[in-house]
């Protein structure tokens, strides 16, 4: 029985999806929007059963890989440098070129695949690094404001509590006309 791979070239709004059997033969191509299900659709309008599904691992991987796995496929996210390595030999570089270069990547196996991690744990790391920001902002802003205050001569405590800035700068500022409506 003949087995058929799905190489995909992922866009941030589409993809270039192309179909090969076993052979290496390029049986169809198409681009589609870079949704799960418009992709889904479009493999299960194929007349025959898709052995694997591969793209190269980027900012659309996990949204993919979990999307197309919950559909029934068996999907494949490949190390974006190998794959980036094995299609620098093609010379005219489109998507439509990489989809097939992909393709023929994942039928042949000379690949890496990429560890998924869970949504958990993608869920956790945006959560992570969302507070960092969050703190390196409210510091960016409590010194800048610190700043402003020097040039009217009132300087805060070296150290601040954490979340009591507001109530020990707010009544050093109303004293002044100008710094209250600069700065409240």
């Amino acid at each position: 029985m003949m087995e058929y791979y799905v190489g995909l070239d992922v866009s941030l709004r589409s993809c270039a999806l192309c179909i090969v059997d076993g052979k290496g033969t390029v049986l169809f191509e198409r681009e589609v929007p870079c949704e799960v299900g418009d992709i889904a659709e479009c493999l299960v309008e194929f007349p025959y059963p898709i052995e694997c599904v591969g793209f190269e691992a980027g900012s659309m991987s996990q949204h993919l890989f979990f999307g197309l796995t919950a559909e029934g496929f068996d999907v494949v996210c490949m190390e974006a440098r190998q794959v980036s390595a094995a299609l620098s030999a093609v010379r005219n570089k489109t998507d439509k070129t990489d989809a097939r270069g992909i393709a023929q990547i994942l039928r042949t196996g000379w690949f890496s695949p990429v560890h998924m991690k869970s949504r958990e744990a993608h869920g956790l790391r945006a959560l992570l690094s969302t507070r960092k920001a969050l703190l390196k902002k409210t510091m960016d802003l409590a010194n800048e404001v610190r700043g402003l205050l020097k040039i009217f001569g009132i300087r805060l405590p070296q150290t601040v509590k954490h979340g009591s800035f507001d109530g020990v700068v707010r009544p050093m500022i109303e004293i002044d006309d100008v710094l209250a409506h600069a700065l409240v």
